[in-house]
């Protein structure tokens, strides 16, 4: 595995409802917690980040990690705010913004951090230089966690989609989401990003590429 691999996903085309795709979100919560990615992004907001800074994140699906942080006191409710393809939850604050629909047609919204968990490996490198492109001035730190590009990943979530009982959109995706995963600093190259930022990048243990940015004098 070279070279980034990115393929369609299951859950990308499945209907909204289906039982299937119902099931594999459900089963997030199982990958994220094994990987520790919703751990990790709030510590990196906790350590990096300044009270009163926006936060915007990309791909949020059900909302799940945006309101750990508000749970968490690292923002407030208006200082909250997110894009994806899905409408806005029911149960996403009311003083926070919801963006449904393609980044690259609407852009982002302004804010100082911008976060991504198991998202930003969807995109080819063509599309990682636009999104980097459209990444607002204000913004001073970007945090992301992504699959690590290894074959002994492919093994570990193959156990783990076994041990869990994961369903069959899950065993498909996890194989496909680690294919189109990053190393080293592959990452920072796509989004373009330049000097002014400052770029740590770690392969945990148990699967995830985890990519901190600051800009500027903060970090």
């Amino acid at each position: 595995m070279k070279e980034r691999d990115i393929q369609p996903e299951l859950l990308d085309h499945l209907p909204q409802g289906d039982p299937r795709a119902v099931r594999a979100r459900e089963e997030m919560y199982i990958v994220n917690a094994a990987m520790g990615n919703h751990r990790w992004i709030e510590r990196m907001i906790g350590r990096h980040g300044l009270r009163g800074w926006k936060i915007t994140e990309l791909g949020a699906g059900d909302g799940a990690l945006s309101l750990r942080l508000l749970d968490a006191g690292l923002c407030q409710e208006e200082e909250m705010q997110a894009v994806d393809l899905a409408a806005r939850p029911p149960h996403w604050p009311t003083a926070s913004g919801w963006f449904s629909g393609d980044v690259f047609a609407h852009g982002l919204p302004e804010s100082e951090i911008l976060l991504a968990n198991l998202f930003l490996h969807h995109f080819t490198d063509e599309e990682l230089c636009r999104l980097g492109a459209i990444v607002s001035p204000k913004t001073r730190l970007i945090v992301a966690a992504e699959p690590a590009r290894l074959w002994i990943h492919r093994l570990m979530g193959r156990i783990l989609c076994e041990v869990a009982e994961l369903n069959d959109v899950q065993h498909h995706d996890m194989q496909l989401s680690i294919r189109a995963g990053f190393r080293r600093d592959e990452l920072r190259v796509a989004l373009g990003l330049g000097d002014e930022w400052q770029v740590q990048t770690q392969m945990h243990p148990l699967g995830g590429y985890r990519f901190l940015a600051v800009r500027g004098e903060q970090s």
